[in-house]
């Protein structure tokens, strides 16, 4: 054989060692890509514009509107915890959808499709992302310290596209659950969650007699784990 033959043979050599380095390198890029959008649209304060304002009308400051999916605004006070809520069909669609109705893997904070959606159960059941630095639902971890709750249990829900009815929340528990636990993830079947949250919470401060709103996210690396904080809707 030549010595063009094993120069070329070479070659294809080298190249075919490159190649995987290439593939690599891309996966690499799309990781940091992903991880910079996710957090980007997590942080994004901009949501706060489209808020109600005092005459309860929905904002639109650049003429774009959040979809007609939304039902409610909630914000507790002094965290980062203030976002409009959707609702769909089925509780699939806003995992991966922002307000607005566009793909976003940080999705949207959002009510259980088997609820009401003016909040009149006795137990409604609001999901969000677990993000980090507190954004979307990753603010709910601090509430599993008392001290942290008792400093943080009040706020708003907003019932309505326009903010047709406004209610005081009063933050009263928090607790780590599965996510399979009847009693507290399913909205039609529950007959004793007041019981329930009194029995297993991990910080319990009050108890009225009055509809209670649960905000549910992730919990660490266990699939099935939940952080839950429930609160009060007072009229």
């Amino acid at each position: 054989m030549t010595a063009g033959f094993w120069k070329r043979l070479n070659t294809l050599y080298e190249r075919l060692l490159l190649l995987p380095l290439i593939v690599i390198l891309l996966i690499s890029a799309w990781c940091v890509y992903d991880n910079w959008y996710v957090y980007g649209h997590s942080t994004d304060t901009d949501i706060l514009r489209y808020k109600p304002g005092p005459s309860g009308e929905m904002n639109s400051p650049d003429g774009r509107e959040i979809s007609g999916d939304m039902v409610a605004w909630v914000t507790v006070d002094d965290t980062g915890i203030d976002y409009p809520i959707m609702q769909a069909d089925d509780n699939l669609k806003y995992l991966n959808t922002d307000p607005f109705g566009d793909y976003s893997l940080s999705g949207s904070i959002f009510l259980d499709s088997r609820n009401a959606s003016d909040f009149s159960d006795p137990y409604s059941i609001v999901y969000g992302h677990h993000m980090d630095h507190g954004k979307m639902f990753g603010a709910l971890d601090s509430f599993l310290n008392e001290s942290y709750l008792r400093a943080h249990d009040t706020g708003t829900l907003m019932i309505g596209r326009n903010a047709e009815k406004v209610c005081r929340l009063e933050v009263f528990a928090a607790m780590r659950a599965d996510a399979r636990s009847e009693d507290l993830f399913n909205p039609e079947g529950s007959d004793d969650v007041p019981g329930c949250i009194r029995r297993n919470a991990e910080v319990f401060i009050n108890e009225r007699n009055d509809r209670i709103l649960a905000l549910s996210t992730c919990a660490g690396d266990d699939l099935l784990a939940r952080t839950i904080v429930f609160c009060y809707i007072l009229e």
